[in-house]
């Protein structure tokens, strides 16, 4: 009676392995460089080297994590397909700008983590669709002053970080954020830490500070955009992926970028194709194994 019950522990087990190969197939819709959990919705491609934002991330994604990559740029459509986002972290990059357009199917967003690129500026509007947003990270940019109405959509803000920016308060640029921030004060955390290129607190700004034409800082006075390597990067200097996107799209079958591949290409992955094909051998044969001694007895 021993042969039944260990054939029926072995097609559990295969059973489970199947599943569970059949998920990460799933789960490595752009050619394994990203980690998925898909009960959570959840897209991880951090510490990848990504020069690029792959295209095919699922669009019911909830939370995406691409930070510590080597991101310069963002494509006004990169998250056009991501509506559902409610988490998006592209902190530790190289982004220089924002399209204005870029976030603006974003609306269902609460946390929105940009700190530690190389922001030089912030497009007029950039904001202004993120009305559930909550947290905000700006701090370790190269920020001198935001657009006037920049954070006035923002009603549901309660976290900004703003520090370690060269903020110009010798511009007038900067009276906007300074009445902002004082306006704010109590109510939003983390906007006090906001200091002029002179270390007076941006809040404590006036308009007999600021001068009436903008002056560009000293160069000298710009912040390091990095001052240490973090681990993971040593790592990945080792451990360097390099995949092209195009090699995801002819791989994949699709051309446009704004396309996303369907389950069963997905699960046609090389690697996956194998996994799910010797699963389904080794239970096909548990199950044969399982007649053959239950017909026995």
């Amino acid at each position: 009676m021993m042969g039944p019950v260990l054939a029926a522990c072995l097609l559990i087990i295969l059973s489970t392995a199947w599943i569970s190969q059949a998920n990460e197939a799933l789960c490595k819709k752009d050619g394994g460089v990203c980690s998925c959990n898909n009960n959570k919705n959840s897209v991880d491609c951090s510490s990848k080297r990504l020069t690029a934002i792959p295209s095919n991330i699922p669009v019911d994604t909830d939370r995406l994590e691409l930070h510590m990559n080597k991101l310069s740029n963002l494509p006004s459509k990169a998250f056009h397909h991501l509506s559902k986002l409610t988490y998006l972290s592209l902190s530790t990059n190289q982004i220089q700008s924002l399209p204005n357009g870029v976030f603006d199917k974003l609306t269902q967003l609460k946390e929105l983590y940009l700190y530690k690129n190389q922001l030089q500026s912030l497009p007029g509007g950039v904001f202004d669709k993120l009305t559930n947003l909550n947290k905000l990270w700006l701090q370790r940019n190269q920020l001198r002053s935001v657009p006037k109405g920049a954070f006035d959509s923002l009603s549901s803000l309660n976290i900004l970080y703003l520090n370690d920016n060269p903020w110009d308060c010798s511009c007038n640029d900067i009276l906007y954020l300074s009445k902002w921030i004082r306006e704010k004060e109590g109510t939003v955390n983390g906007i006090e830490s906001a200091t002029c290129v002179g270390n007076k607190a941006v809040l404590d700004i006036t308009e007999k500070d600021a001068a009436s034409d903008c002056v560009s800082p000293n160069t000298t006075t710009a912040i390091p955009t990095s001052t240490t390597t973090p681990a993971s990067v040593i790592y990945d200097d080792i451990h360097e992926i390099k995949v092209p996107q195009e090699n995801f799209q002819k791989f994949l079958g699709y051309q446009e970028p704004d396309h996303l591949p369907t389950q069963p290409q997905c699960l046609m992955s090389i690697s996956g194709y194998l996994g799910l094909m010797m699963s389904l051998m080794l239970t096909s044969a548990a199950i044969l194994y399982v007649f053959h001694f239950l017909k026995k007895a």
